[in-house]
């Protein structure tokens, strides 16, 4: 169940949390690391918007949707949750252990 800190406009997913929302088509997926980690390897179906332009994007972030943020281990996509929020969208979810975690457990990824 995702964990939800009353201090944070976002709840934490663990990685399975994260797998079944997006199977289920719950979520636009955003990846904000940068262009060169995202062509490295990223999890399957998810949209690039890079931390330092998600307010400059957040016109392509959905406001109907839930938003899941993933980085490489978790901090910057909270951050990215933080300024979504600050932007007036709710629903948003972080996914603990980023990248990290989303490979350590099989799930897919692209190049």
């Amino acid at each position: 169940m995702p964990v939800q800190n009353p201090d944070e406009p976002f709840a934490r997913l663990t990685v399975q949390e994260a797998k079944d929302k997006i199977d289920r088509g719950e979520a636009q997926f955003v990846d904000v690391r940068e262009p060169h980690e995202y062509t490295a390897g990223h999890a399957a179906g998810t949209q690039l918007i890079p931390l330092n332009s998600v307010m400059n994007r957040i016109n392509e972030l959905d406001e109907d949707r839930d938003i899941v943020f993933i980085c490489q281990k978790g901090q910057r996509s909270a951050l990215a949750a933080e300024y979504a929020a600050a932007a007036g969208r709710t629903r948003l979810y972080n996914l603990e252990g980023g990248t990290d975690a989303w490979v350590e457990a099989g799930y897919p990824t692209e190049q």
